[in-house]
């Protein structure tokens, strides 16, 4: 029996749709299920107990905490990133000495593992021997060295590690698509008397913002997701529930509460808080295509 080239299309991809829905499908379904029962982390046997799970989390003032610090967090660096990214994007695009190298440079923090970022950071923001406030007191800008990693500051230190970090993603996508936009626009707008603000107001933004709605789409998932940053920045320190977000707080309740349900519906709540927003994103992307 031949088969049609449909059916031999469909055959070839069915093992890799299979394996896709056994890692994404069934572990969102496992976590959805969880949310609902009792059970601890490590120990068989479960309880379920409907919707308790999601009752205690509207009184825990531990979640919405986190959830705002979250939010704070994410929002702040998204901002940052996409400031700071399309600004360096900007230059390098831009003909000047030693161009690739400054280019590698640019983007040496994305390609290092980020126990190495937080572990340099931690170094550099040391509030004894740290050489940022080394710079401050020499500079006149502090008199006294400021304790990063301590409950004032810890926020803003997370919020600098991160940005430094994950910035060049910005740049990466935003040069690239730099380098594809036509140069008769750019000729266009100065025989139109455009100066430099107006050029990129009205020929570079409009050319970058297919470009910028992927990428504010995938940093606002990825930053308001993010562990493993937070998590060793609050690693031998006594501050570290000013910073505790949601992805913390969960592993908190799983792994230290050993409330495997209760974690499991932070999890779920986190990605109704995505969809939601995600949602809510398309569609307003959507309704200024339309305008």
């Amino acid at each position: 029996m031949r088969l049609s080239q449909s059916s031999t299309g469909l055959l070839l991809i069915a093992p890799a749709v299979a394996l896709l829905l056994c890692l994404t499908l069934y572990p969102v379904m496992h976590g959805i299920w969880l949310s609902f029962h009792a059970k601890h982390s490590f120990f068989p046997g479960q309880t379920f107990i409907g919707l308790a799970n999601y009752g205690f989390l509207l009184g825990d003032p531990d979640f919405w905490s986190s959830l705002w610090r979250g939010v704070i967090y994410s929002v702040s660096t998204i901002i940052l990133q996409i400031v700071l990214g399309v600004a360096a994007a900007l230059v390098l695009n831009e003909m000047f000495p030693a161009r690739n190298l400054v280019r590698g440079i640019v983007l040496f923090p994305y390609m290092i593992p980020t126990v190495v970022a937080v572990i340099l950071w931690k170094w550099l923001l040391n509030n004894q021997f740290g050489l940022v406030n080394y710079g401050l007191v020499a500079f006149g800008i502090t008199d006294e060295n400021i304790s990063w990693m301590g409950r004032s500051y810890i926020m803003v230190s997370l919020i600098l590690i991160s940005v430094w970090q994950f910035f060049p993603f910005v740049v990466l996508a935003v040069l690239a698509r730099l380098q594809t936009i036509p140069h008769e626009l750019y000729e266009a707008a100065k025989v139109d008397g455009a100066g430099a603000v107006r050029r990129f107001l009205h020929v570079t933004l409009p050319q970058l913002m297919s470009v910028l709605f992927v990428v504010i789409l995938l940093r606002s998932i990825w930053m308001f997701t993010k562990f493993d940053t937070v998590w060793l920045i609050t690693q031998g320190g006594g501050a570290e529930k000013y910073i505790r977000t949601l992805p913390v707080y969960a592993y908190l309740r799983t792994f230290h509460f050993y409330e495997a349900g209760t974690g499991a519906a932070i999890a779920v709540v986190m990605f109704a808080i995505l969809v939601a927003s995600t949602t809510v994103y398309f569609y307003l992307f959507r309704r200024d295509e339309r305008l």
